[in-house]
């Protein structure tokens, strides 16, 4: 018979392959939402250039939502999609692209190298090539790169705050131009061993100590804006509350928003056209951006 303490490691690991499964399936079905999304999203009021080399390999390029309003200093939102790491892809985000490049934001949605047979920190350095990139040919690619949004969903949220906070910083030509940074359930301060669902983003041999942005923050003038959905299943919410308060006790600005009647995927799904104008998301975001570059 197995002890109380055997009964409750077994009992933990049953809910975290039940959690997993849930994920798994939620990305599954968010690759048909995304699509359906994408199929009908407007192709007014914004120029796509597809496919634009950040670096030597097939992963490292993006695409660039260029902006049909008339703005006389063009912000640049940087995305980072999630998908643990495992999976994702930029086609899969035409719909955040259209949804700010329609209120005046140039969007660059990168791809980066994704687990198994690329782990952390690959995916932070194809981001921190892709920001230096996008800062060094700016001319060329008709942007602005003078004030910059970083912007990720769950694993590229985690993505964007380790590209600030990492244990070996990266020299980002761009990091005095970063304004904000929006973190769309982020988990940025969580224990990956032998975890069902993102074990193979990282070495297991290395502690989380060791990894999560949380232990490297430093203080700066970036604005963070950790947004948490009311029904999140896959990341806990104790990871912004944990990373905002780390934030604020370096003196760095921080704000929570919760996002009522979303969860996990549909947090983001929300800022789609089609769907923003019954969700805060898209909302609270924009009033944060214009809080930001107003400073």
């Amino acid at each position: 018979m197995l002890s109380k303490m055997a009964q409750s490691v077994k009992y933990s690991l049953n809910q975290k392959i039940l959690r997993a499964k849930s994920a798994c399936q939620d990305f599954r079905l968010y690759d048909v939402g995304s699509y359906a999304l994408n199929r009908l999203t407007p192709r007014t009021g914004y120029t796509l250039h597809k496919n634009i080399a950040y670096g030597l390999k097939a992963r490292q390029c993006l695409d660039i939502f260029f902006s049909a309003k008339p703005r006389s200093q063009r912000p640049l939102i940087v995305f980072v999609h999630g998908g643990a790491w495992l999976h994702g892809d930029k086609k899969d985000y035409r719909f955040v692209g259209e949804a700010f490049a329609k209120e005046g934001y140039d969007v660059a949605i990168i791809n980066y190298h994704l687990a198994p047979e690329y782990i952390f920190p690959s995916y932070i350095d194809d981001l921190s090539l892709a920001l230096n990139y996008l800062t060094q040919h700016q001319l060329k690619l008709k942007i602005q790169a003078e004030q910059i949004i970083l912007m990720g969903h769950s694993a590229g949220a985690f993505n964007i705050m380790s590209a600030l906070y990492h244990p070996q910083p990266y020299s980002l030509k761009s990091r005095e131009k970063i304004r904000a940074v929006v973190g769309l359930c982020g988990p940025y301060h969580f224990d990956y061993k032998d975890d069902p669902l993102c074990a193979d983003a990282f070495d297991q041999s290395v502690s989380y100590q060791h990894v999560m942005p949380y232990y490297f923050v430093e203080p700066n003038k970036i604005k963070h804006y950790l947004f948490t959905a009311s029904n999140d299943q896959v990341v806990a919410k104790n990871n912004a509350i944990d990373f905002d308060h780390i934030l604020k006790k370096k003196g760095n600005h921080s704000q929570m928003i919760s996002i009522p009647r979303t969860g996990h995927i549909s947090i983001l799904g929300s800022v789609s056209s089609l769907f923003s104008r019954y969700f805060q998301t898209k909302k609270q975001i924009l009033h944060v951006l214009n809080e930001a570059l107003d400073t």
